[in-house]
Order: structure tokens, then C-alpha cells, then sequence
């Protein structure tokens, strides 16, 4: 196990994703699902509201890290990001941002080191609250809607069924692996390994 008792925090692990049952297992909540299956691997329920997220702290890949899911909605999760990578005086190469990616097939997975928020509104937050857009991040694939005419907004907040749940719940553990593997071996090894 990968996971050990608390370490002081040198990495954050920001999923993102839109608090409330209402989204619960949606395409746009790829980022939650990740960080809510690092917490049942390592017994560490993020739930402790601290940041405007709900947070823990574990060790993960050997390093400390909080993970946090922010509470503030997705257009405002820079907030949060912001305020925790401040106060635990983080540089941007520490904050990892997990997040859906509608340009990836469902279940891809891609890692970078920085780059545009892609017209991603949680991202385009982070950016803004970090100052930068040099920060990693591992994108989650959801798929690009199913037809053009269809509304960007009511396809990412869609809830994952019958074989979209299985590809999107193996995606997600793959993922929870990625941040285990970036956090111990550094970004290069972990984009070498799940890109």
C-alpha cells in the first residue's frame, strides 16, 4: 500500500467537479471520482471542510499531499486551489489538477505539465486563482458529445451508465495509479507510463 499516516503536505491533489447529489457520477465529476477513490484506497474520507472544499490529508506515492474536492461549484475551484496553495506556500509545480476532458475518447487518459484550461471553466479558474497556467494535470476522457446539435453543458453533466460507468470506472482507477505514480516518480515517468 501506497499510503502511510501523515507526512507534512507538499502536494496538493485538487479533483474537480460540482458538489451535491445532483451531479453525483456525472462526466464533468471525472475529477471527484478520482480523488474519492484515492481516500477508500488509502482510508482517508474527504470530507473535512477546510479550504472551501472538503479535504484530507494522506500520504500518497511516499509524499504528503491534501486531497481536495472543492465545494465551490467548477467555474469558481481556483478559489480553493488558490487559497490552499498559499497557505501550505506551494509553487504551481506542486498543485496537480484533476479534471474531465471532453476532446479525450472515454476512459483515455492524459497527463501535463501545463498548458491552456482548453475552454475548461474549473481549469480557466485555476489558472486565474494560481497565477499560471504551469501546473500539472491529469485530464480524464468523457467523450465528445454523441452528435453536434447536442448542448455541451447537458452531455458533461450527464450522468455514466451501463458500459460508459464500466470504462469511466476503470478509467478512474487508472487514474488514482497516474497520481501514485506522478507523486512518487515525478510527471515524465507518469506520462510515459498512463499518456
Amino acid at each position: 500500500m501506497l499510503f502511510q499516516k501523515k507526512l507534512p503536505v507538499s502536494w496538493l491533489i485538487v479533483g474537480l467537479g460540482n458538489p451535491g447529489d445532483k451531479y453525483e457520477y456525472t462526466r464533468h465529476n471525472a475529477g471527484f471520482l478520482v480523488a474519492d477513490e484515492l481516500g477508500e484506497r488509502g482510508g482517508f474520507p474527504i470530507q473535512r471542510l477546510k479550504f472551501k472544499a472538503l479535504t484530507n490529508a494522506a500520504a500518497i506515492g511516499g509524499q504528503g499531499a491534501l486531497v481536495m474536492k472543492p465545494v465551490t461549484y467548477m467555474n469558481l475551484s481556483g478559489e480553493a486551489a488558490g487559497e490552499a496553495a498559499r497557505f501550505y506556500k506551494l509553487p504551481p509545480e506542486r498543485v496537480l489538477v484533476i479534471s474531465d476532458d471532453v476532446d479525450l475518447p472515454l476512459g483515455k487518459l492524459r497527463i501535463r505539465t501545463g498548458g491552456s484550461a482548453g475552454g475548461h471553466n474549473g481549469l480557466k479558474s485555476v489558472i486565474q486563482h494560481l497565477g499560471t497556467d504551469q501546473f500539472p494535470r491529469l485530464k480524464v476522457g468523457v467523450g465528445g458529445k454523441p452528435h453536434p446539435d447536442y448542448d455541451m453543458a447537458d452531455w458533461v453533466l450527464g450522468r455514466l451508465q451501463g458500459a460508459d460507468k464500466k470504462v469511466m470506472d476503470e478509467a478512474v482507477k487508472r487514474a488514482a495509479d497516474a497520481v501514485e505514480c506522478l507523486l512518487r516518480d515525478g510527471p515524465q515517468t507518469a506520462m510515459n507510463k498512463f499518456n
